[in-house]
This record gives structure tokens, C-alpha cells and sequence, in this order.
């Protein structure tokens, strides 16, 4: 592989004394594949350690970032051919999922914006589906969300897998093999849970001077990126651990 909260009215909000959700997540039971909960992911895969989330090393992904100069990932993407999937994790209360009022919200964005969204049966539950308009002409877009413990991971399909999800590919793979370690502190919910590159990466890129490649950037929707980041910049490949 290489490199090449908002917060404010909604089911979920909370006041200063319930804005934390609570420690402690009912057990899970184990899933056919993932997103996986850190705790019953399988062993003997080698991933890309991201803190927050592992990616599996899959031949022909690319995983691309943006991060500070300290290796604090803002955004993550992965490109395999002409698909891009933008990844995000944010925290999530443990008695519910939020994936439907984030899509609710996403929905009316794009609303705002002009955009017609058609909400879709997939492989993960209710996904959305949207044409927008960018400065290199149309772009389908397809929002996936999946409700773990305590944790949600939103997708953000671009290119064929957008329209037809048979040829996400890899991607699907990757998905499907991601792990989300949620840690034990008390979060907000829906705020996004930290990303950052492994040290020795870091230090990597540093000492070489190295930028970090941009990957697709995901069309605007009230001002505001469907992934909730700017567009990135190249760092050199990290080293999946087994």
C-alpha cells in the first residue's frame, strides 16, 4: 500500500451532563465480517494501524491520507482503480446506533444543496445514494454507515461503486475487514475518534521532507465535505503489522 462535530439539535443531543455516553458496551456477538469491534476481530491479519481504525493490507489498495506534520490523520481514502471510499469513525452512544440520523442529516444536506438523494437496501442496512455536481461534471456518491459499539463507521463510495455496489472490489474486502478500536474513555457522541499514523512513519516522512499525496476529493455539500475534512495532500507507505 502506499501513501501516495458537529454537534447541535437531534435525537442524540445531549446536555452537559449526558453529553459523555457511557463507559461500558453490551457484549457484542461476533460478526461474519466486519467493520469489527477490536475485541472479536480476527487474528493473523496484517493491517495498517491508524489507532482508531486498522486497515487490512489488500494487494492494489491504496491508502491514502492527510495528516499534520505530528501524524495526525485528518482524512482517509482508499483508492483501488477507479473507486475511491472515504472512511470515517466516530463515537457512538452504547443502547443505539446514529447511523440513521446521520443519514437523515446528510440527506437534508444535500436537499439544501439542490441534490435529490434515494435511499437504498445494501449490503450494510439502508445506504444513500446521490448525483452532485462538481467542477469536473457529475459525480455519483454512495453514503454507507455501520453501527458498532459504542463507535459508527461511515463510507463514502465514489466512482463505478457508487452506482453499481458489485464492483466496489477490493474495496468491499477492505470494508469488510476493518477494525475499529474504540478505546474505553467516555466520548462525545459523534465526535471523531483520533487517527494518526504509526511513529515510525512519522518519522519517516519527516526526515525525508515528504508530502502527502491528495486523494479524491469528495464534492462539497453545504460548505461542508461528505467525509467532514478538507482534501488532503503524499507520505511514503507505512508497513502493515501482522
Amino acid at each position: 500500500m502506499r501513501f501516495s462535530r458537529r454537534r447541535e439539535g437531534g435525537r442524540h443531543a445531549r446536555s452537559d451532563d449526558e453529553f459523555f455516553e457511557a463507559e461500558e458496551a453490551p457484549a457484542a456477538a461476533p460478526s461474519a465480517y466486519g467493520p469489527y469491534d477490536v475485541s472479536e476481530a480476527p487474528e493473523g491479519v496484517r493491517r495498517l494501524d491508524l489507532g482508531s481504525l486498522q486497515i487490512p493490507a489488500i494487494d492494489g489498495v491504496e491508502v491514502r491520507v492527510q495528516a499534520n506534520p505530528d501524524g495526525v490523520v485528518q482524512q482517509v481514502v482508499l483508492v483501488h482503480g477507479d473507486n475511491a471510499l472515504q472512511l470515517g469513525v466516530f463515537a457512538a452512544p452504547r443502547s443505539e446506533g446514529i447511523w440513521e440520523e446521520v443519514r437523515a442529516e446528510i440527506r437534508k444536506s444535500l436537499f439544501d444543496d439542490g441534490v435529490a438523494a434515494e435511499e437504498t437496501e445494501g449490503e450494510y442496512g439502508v445506504e444513500l445514494r446521490a448525483r452532485v455536481r462538481t467542477p469536473d461534471g457529475l459525480t455519483d456518491l454512495r453514503f454507507i454507515g455501520v453501527d458498532g459499539p459504542r463507535w459508527m463507521v461511515r463510507g463514502v463510495f465514489q466512482g463505478p461503486a457508487a452506482v453499481d455496489p458489485g464492483r466496489a472490489g477490493s474495496l468491499i474486502d477492505c470494508l469488510r475487514g476493518l477494525v475499529v478500536d474504540r478505546g474505553h474513555e467516555a466520548k462525545p457522541v459523534r465526535e471523531a475518534l483520533p487517527l494518526r499514523l504509526p511513529r515510525e512513519v512519522t518519522d519517516e516522512a519527516k526526515a525525508q521532507g515528504a508530502t502527502v499525496q491528495e486523494p479524491p476529493a469528495a464534492p462539497e455539500i453545504n460548505g461542508e465535505r461528505p467525509g467532514g475534512q478538507a482534501p488532503p495532500r503524499r507520505r511514503p507507505s507505512p508497513r502493515p503489522r501482522h
